[in-house]
């Protein structure tokens, strides 16, 4: 299987989302000049901590062609919190202003090579990965953010600018994989 890494194109997937549409990516991909792909879950503590700073972005980029997907890949007959029912009442708690998908065979996970959430993924308006590992360097403290990572690259991926870090370990929860 290929993992998608740094300049190869992402995986392309048609997955449900929370709100019951099926979310293809090569139809954002003819819609955005660039997508962020955001593994995520209901239950990881890192996520929490990353939410708002995720609604932030998708804000302030969308009006330049942004989108962020959130993705959860989560097994959940291993964590019934990652249940599908249980995203929906997730992403309306948080008022997610980006589309909350599932990925229930854990396939598109696989493809991207994914190891924690949140892990994010940035494609270029072809879906190339221009980008991937984590938010930005401080999961802990907004304010205390010394290189906002993923807000970085997306400047300069819409700046046409080249991206000055491409990659970074992201840090979080790992995967629940089906057994």
């Amino acid at each position: 299987m290929m993992v998608a890494c740094i300049g190869s194109y992402a995986p392309d997937f048609e997955l449900p989302g929370v709100d019951d549409q099926v979310h293809h990516l090569a139809r954002y991909l003819e819609n955005f000049q660039a997508v962020g792909v955001i593994f995520m879950s209901n239950n990881c503590p890192y996520v929490g901590l990353y939410i708002e700073r995720l609604k932030q972005i998708q804000a302030c980029f969308q009006a330049r062609g942004f989108t962020l997907i959130g993705i959860n890949p989560n097994d959940a007959t291993q964590d019934s919190n990652e249940s599908f029912e249980n995203m929906k009442a997730f992403a309306s708690y948080h008022q997610l202003n980006f589309p909350y998908i599932r990925d229930v065979t854990q396939d598109v996970a696989q493809c991207f090579g994914v190891q924690k959430t949140p892990e994010a993924f940035l494609l270029d308006k072809n879906g190339v990965i221009c980008y991937r590992g984590q938010i930005d360097d401080n999961p802990d403290d907004e304010q205390s953010v010394q290189v906002p990572y993923l807000r970085q690259a997306l400047a300069q991926l819409l700046d046409g600018k080249p991206i000055t870090t491409a990659s970074t370990e992201p840090v979080g929860c790992t995967i629940k994989w089906r057994q």
